[in-house]
């Protein structure tokens, strides 16, 4: 039990990760850049969103359980968001002027406290078997975790929320992971029943956040200064990155 905790709160300090951008030189760069790290975070997505949505239809019953799973997170989180109201005001649809007028991060958060639900099951899981196997899926998923929290600390940030306000978000919403885990631990059989669900909700949810806002944001970016090919190459090296963390790691 105590090990767990542990190895949960580990994975929760990942999502401090963008601390860094307050030092004076990296900070200057982030904000300099922010549109373009954004197109680095559609790629890390769109792969976090494959590997979930490969995992579900892996471990589902039929091909077609764990497919509408995915379809049914794609469909709510579009829907949930769609009828909310915003939390920014469109004051101009130029993107110098108002950078974030169209980015909602809130999809984001929404997909990730999902994720985090899961892989705290799977962590629990992982120690029922045993110490040093739930050990190695701990730190799997904290590498996971650091690619993926920066990457969402940048969309925070393009989508109009301070250095603070986006850190203590990110915290938060990767204080669900403990959530996962302890009712795992608790409940283990009927929560893993709920892991494939889960994982299928968030992997359709992640879906949405790509191709409805950090894609679209990329290309008006793109569009604005005629930074096509800038914009491509950071997406692909969120791509790659993310390759290479799941070839040399066990999720």
């Amino acid at each position: 039990m105590i090990e767990l905790l542990l190895y949960s709160v580990l994975i929760m300090l990942a999502s401090l990760v963008g601390v860094f951008s307050i030092w004076r030189r990296v900070g200057w760069a982030i904000e300099r850049n922010l549109s373009c790290l954004v197109s680095f975070s559609a790629g890390v997505f769109i792969i976090i969103a494959y590997q979930l949505g490969g995992e579900v239809l892996e471990h589902s019953n039929t091909f077609g359980s764990g497919l509408q799973w995915i379809i049914i997170g794609a469909l709510a989180v579009w829907l949930l968001f769609k009828f909310m109201p915003s939390f920014h005001h469109h004051h101009t649809e130029r993107l110098e002027i108002h950078p974030h007028s169209r980015l909602d991060a809130r999809r984001i958060m929404a997909s990730d406290a999902l994720h985090n639900l899961g892989d705290g099951i799977l962590l629990a899981s992982s120690f029922a078997t045993s110490s040093s196997f739930g050990i190695l899926t701990a730190l799997s998923i904290f590498i996971h975790e650091l690619v993926q929290e920066i990457s969402e600390f940048f969309v925070l940030r393009q989508a109009g929320y301070s250095t603070k306000k986006a850190l203590v978000l990110n915290f938060v919403v990767s204080s669900t992971t403990i959530l996962g885990a302890l009712g795992s631990f608790f409940l283990l059989e009927s929560f893993k029943t709920l892991e494939v669900s889960l994982l299928g909700l968030a992997s359709g949810a992640f879906l949405v956040v790509v191709l409805h806002d950090l894609i679209p944001h990329s290309v008006r970016a793109s569009k604005q200064k005629n930074l096509y090919s800038k914009h491509l190459l950071w997406f692909l090296m969120g791509v790659i990155l993310m390759f290479i963390i799941n070839m040399f790691t066990m999720h």
